[in-house]
């Protein structure tokens, strides 16, 4: 059985639910795998590997074309990459990208008992309202937040700070869910408990950022929270 950092107590205790959205609710790897060598192509450069793709992914889609074409780029052609980028990608956000195994049901059992879940992604938030409303997701969350919703990003706990002053709720009422360090330590730096996922892009680094919790789907995390769903 996995260690268990937050007592079970305070799980079900809990009111606010803050998610990540690319690796935990969504598997969108390839669609911006595909974005970012569309958009290397453009500027006459080979294709990457989708796994050196994925590892850029996170911290928003500036930092993805700036990684994906090299640090030494310079800025004017990022900036008109990063334009290319956004433009095939809205085009294509849809193609492959489906929610991650159980994620569907356990949103909808833990949307009941007053509770509330938001987003909180780095991604541009239109791009993210869209997709989630493309999936047949948006209804279940109170607010969708991008990395365009506020003036600094994850793992800054700005964004958590706001949502929680908007719900009139406290840290210690509140889950962080995410599949990379960058969800843990947003967590930490804003003082909620964080829950991590075993199946998403940065996963694998959790092993140095355990976070309280972590699950292998979103049903595991509904059966924690829930008294009477079934685990």
């Amino acid at each position: 059985m996995r260690e268990l950092r937050v007592p079970a107590e305070v799980l079900r205790s809990l009111c606010v639910f803050i998610f990540d959205l690319d690796g935990t609710l969504i598997d969108s790897k390839l669609d911006l795998a595909r974005a970012v060598n569309a958009t290397r192509a453009q500027f006459a450069l080979p294709p990457l590997p989708h796994e050196q793709i994925y590892s850029y992914v996170g911290h928003g889609a500036e930092i993805l074309i700036r990684r994906s074409l090299g640090e030494e780029t310079a800025e004017e052609v990022v900036e008109s990459a990063l334009q290319f980028f956004l433009t095939y990608y809205r085009a294509h956000m849809l193609d492959t990208t489906v929610p991650y195994p159980g994620v569907p049901e356990g949103l909808a059992a833990l949307a009941g008992n007053d509770r509330i879940l938001t987003v909180l992604t780095n991604k541009p938030v239109r791009f993210s309202t869209d997709i989630l409303k493309g999936l047949g997701l948006a209804h279940y969350f109170h607010r969708i937040y991008g990395g365009n919703s506020f003036p600094r990003k994850k793992p800054d706990p700005m964004g958590v700070e706001i949502i929680l002053q908007e719900v009139a709720a406290t840290p210690q009422q509140t889950l962080v869910v995410g599949d990379s360090e960058i969800d843990v330590a947003t967590g930490r730096n804003a003082g909620t408990w964080t829950c991590g996922v075993t199946y998403g892009l940065g996963s694998h680094r959790l092993a140095d950022s355990p976070p309280d919790l972590l699950v292998d789907s979103l049903i595991e995390l509904a059966a924690f929270v829930c008294p009477v769903y079934p685990r």
